[in-house]
């Protein structure tokens, strides 16, 4: 029989230290939540015609449109901001992910598993990017959007 069951010293710092260990993962846990809180990520298109900014969730907190919108047709405006606005979506996955490394670590399970809904949530398919409408043929580079320059 193992004499350390019997230890009453012995099974009193393995429970403090349990404890300490719980506690360390509920603080790095908090700082963890409150720095994903705090995200904002704002991403613009290389032409200069749109600029987004999303908060934590991937909401769009703001949108501006430069005066070379008045130049461009609204279904490239309209691309642009969704493209960009994917763009900000991919960048605060990766912002997120790295808070997520710093703070909870990617060792445990529960880490990997937070980190993968946050970049499962957040990020768009190149496939649906690749599935949108093809410029008509006459459109001249500057009506474009930046992805389809590419």
């Amino acid at each position: 029989m193992d004499e350390n069951i019997l230890d009453p010293d012995g099974a009193r710092e393995k429970l403090a230290a349990w404890k300490d260990r719980v506690e360390q993962v509920a603080a790095d846990t908090r700082t963890m939540s409150d720095r994903l809180q705090e995200v904002r990520v704002t991403a613009a298109d290389p032409s200069g015609l749109v600029e987004v900014t999303i908060d934590s969730t991937g909401a769009l907190v703001d949108l501006t449109l430069t005066s070379r919108m008045q130049r461009t047709k609204p279904d490239v405006v309209s691309r642009t901001v969704m493209e960009t606005l994917a763009e900000a979506k991919n960048r605060l996955a990766d912002r997120s992910q790295e808070i997520i490394a710093e703070t909870v670590g990617t060792e445990s399970p529960a880490a990997r598993a937070i980190a993968e809904s946050v970049g499962n949530h957040l990020r768009t398919d190149p496939e649906e990017s690749a599935a949108a409408p093809a410029p008509e043929p006459d459109e001249d580079d500057e009506n474009r959007s930046f992805l389809e320059k590419w």
